[in-house]
């Protein structure tokens, strides 16, 4: 079985997390273009690495994102005490923020499987499963990414779970914003996702009161664990 070496970052800065994953990414890249070179005898095995943690308030914005999305000026961010990042991932404009569980996931996927879309599906069924744990109905909506609420009612559907990813040589970065006990409220600066006509919601919302993180946290680990067929490996921050 593989492992997958976690660590559970607590509160950080967006840039040091940001930071963080691209070093772990490019090593990994940098490993698999070395061994094009070597001997079958003399290949560097590759690690996957799991990374949760929570940023303070911030806006990213991905590569096939609009710049419009974003609903405040510079001193409108001042004042919410919002950072903004257009960053290198895939899709539009999110948030991120206390009570948020984000996750990433730096895997080479030449050791689980070549699919991107694949890759995503999966993570939405981790988290499919962890609302499950709490009593809660989870799915897809056809053509958007991501976890929904009611996803078979266009009026009422709602997104809980927000998705962008980044590959390169089949090595991920970036992952999942799963709001908990998401402040909701920064929501309304942009246009989540870059769609306007659907809502957003948080777990604690749905349950009526503040859920405990950890329990979510350790929930997770067992979906993704079983989802990959991997083992975690505890690391230290």
């Amino acid at each position: 079985m593989r492992h997958v070496h976690f660590r559970d970052l607590g509160p950080i800065d967006y840039a040091a997390a940001w930071a963080l994953q691209k070093e772990l990414f490019e090593g990994t890249v940098a490993i698999k273009l070395e061994n094009r070179s070597r001997p079958a005898d003399g290949q560097r095995p590759t690690r996957d690495h799991l990374l949760f943690c929570e940023h303070p308030h911030v806006y990213t914005l991905g590569k096939s994102g609009r710049q419009d999305h974003l609903l405040l000026d510079e001193q409108g961010l001042r004042e919410k005490g919002v950072h903004f990042f257009p960053i290198d991932r895939g899709g539009d404009i999110t948030y991120h923020g206390p009570g948020q569980l984000v996750v990433y996931p730096i895997f080479d996927l030449d050791h689980h499987f070549t699919d991107i879309h694949r890759f995503l599906r999966t993570l939405e069924e981790a988290v499919i499963g962890t609302l499950e744990a709490f009593g809660i109905r989870a799915g897809r909506i056809d053509g958007l990414t991501g976890v929904w609420l009611d996803a078979d009612d266009p009026a009422r559907a709602r997104k809980i779970c927000a998705f962008g990813i980044r590959a390169s040589r089949w090595v991920t970065m970036h992952g999942l914003a799963f709001n908990v006990n998401t402040d909701l409220a920064y929501f309304g600066h942009i246009v989540p996702c870059g769609i306007a006509d659907k809502g957003v919601t948080s777990l604690a919302r749905e349950l009526g009161g503040p859920v405990d993180m950890e329990q979510v946290k350790q929930r997770m680990k067992l979906e993704l664990a079983d989802l990959f067929d991997v083992e975690l490996v505890e690391e230290p921050r």
